[in-house]
């Protein structure tokens, strides 16, 4: 296993006890699937993902995504690399064409989502984790080949613009970070 990884993910769990099962899963694959950071791996394969905030805190970023049809966070395929985190900001750049600064207390969110089956793609695993962003450059994002549109969105109304109970989730997360004082760079 990636001791980056293992660290973000033990750390994680500290802060989530209640998320143990799917912490379980994620270690699991890491352990039984040596190749997870290649996009063929069908067990599942690892993807960074990024809440995108905008300076002032207020507005995340969404991408209304091409191949999937959905408003979701920013992100993507590992392709190789085994740092979360960089894959993530890499991620969030490339979609945005915004630099961006990775902001908490560590890693935001792990999801576990199927993806449908696509062309010679069967339906897999995406092993998601996902880190806090804030942007650096301000508001004035370039909309990429990968997204159909993006928009930024009042974090305190996200719930009307999507029902994916991972972003709400995420929402929560962050909502407590920021409470806590416990956003800062890392």
């Amino acid at each position: 296993m990636n001791a980056s990884i293992d660290r973000w993910i033990d750390d994680y769990e500290r802060r989530y006890p209640d998320e143990s099962t799917t912490v379980d899963r994620f270690r699991s694959l890491l352990a039984d699937h040596p190749d997870c950071f290649q996009r063929d791996c069908w067990a599942g394969h690892v993807t960074g993902a990024a809440w995108l905030v905008s300076p002032e805190y207020d507005d995340v970023l969404l991408t209304h995504h091409r191949k999937l049809d959905r408003w979701l966070q920013l992100g993507g395929h590992s392709d190789g690399d085994r740092n979360p985190l960089a894959v993530a900001a890499r991620e969030a750049e490339e979609e945005s064409g915004l630099t961006v600064v990775p902001v908490g207390p560590g890693l935001l969110d792990i999801d576990i989502h199927p993806i449908p089956a696509r062309g010679r793609e069967p339906e897999h695993l995406h092993f998601d984790l996902r880190f806090a962003f804030v942007s650096a450059s301000g508001r004035d994002f370039r909309v990429s080949e990968e997204s159909k549109a993006l928009a930024w969105v009042p974090i305190d109304r996200l719930h009307e613009h999507v029902d994916e109970p991972s972003i709400l989730r995420m929402r929560s997360k962050w909502r407590r970070w920021v409470d806590g004082g416990s956003v800062e760079p890392i």
